[in-house]
Order: C-alpha cells, then sequence, then structure tokens
C-alpha cells in the first residue's frame, strides 16, 4: 500500500509526495535529514490529504496529476476529502 499526500508548510506553501509508511515520513520532513530540502526550511509541515493507492505506480501518477494542480486545485481536494469523511 502506498499513500500520495499533501503536506502544508510553515510558509504555506504545499509539499506533495508519496511514501509506503505516512507516518513515518510526516516524522522525517518534521525532524530529521531524511525529510525533503523543500520542507526542511519550511517546518512544522502538517499533513492536509492522503489518499492511498495499491501500488507504488499509482501512486507515483496520482502525484504527478496533483503537482499540476493549481493551488486553488490541491486545497479543493483537501475540502472534497472532508466533505467525503462527513
Amino acid at each position: 500500500m502506498y499513500y500520495v499526500y499533501i503536506l502544508k508548510c510553515s510558509d504555506k506553501t504545499f509539499y506533495t509526495g508519496i511514501t509506503n509508511n505516512l507516518e513515518r515520513r510526516i516524522k522525517e520532513h518534521n525532524s530529521s535529514r531524511l525529510g525533503a530540502k523543500y520542507t526542511r526550511g519550511r517546518r512544522p509541515a502538517r499533513l492536509v490529504y492522503s489518499l492511498k493507492k495499491k501500488n507504488k505506480s499509482a501512486a507515483a501518477r496520482e502525484e504527478c496529476r496533483i503537482k499540476k494542480l493549481s493551488r486553488m486545485g490541491k486545497i479543493n481536494l483537501k475540502i472534497n476529502q472532508l466533505t467525503q469523511k462527513a
């Protein structure tokens, strides 16, 4: 199982990535050198969106699609996920 995720950084920018262990990866972004260079200077970063995918290939395709979205498109993903859970 892989996850596509979006983090909101302290400067209000978004970071999108994929991982097979979401909890570990968020900790890495916030507290170690293993986090992405982008997020290291923008800590703390908090999870605002995640989506499970069956395999790495599917997750990478979704990551690519999300990265092409505008900022408002990413915000809409977050809103849509929240309304589906309610």
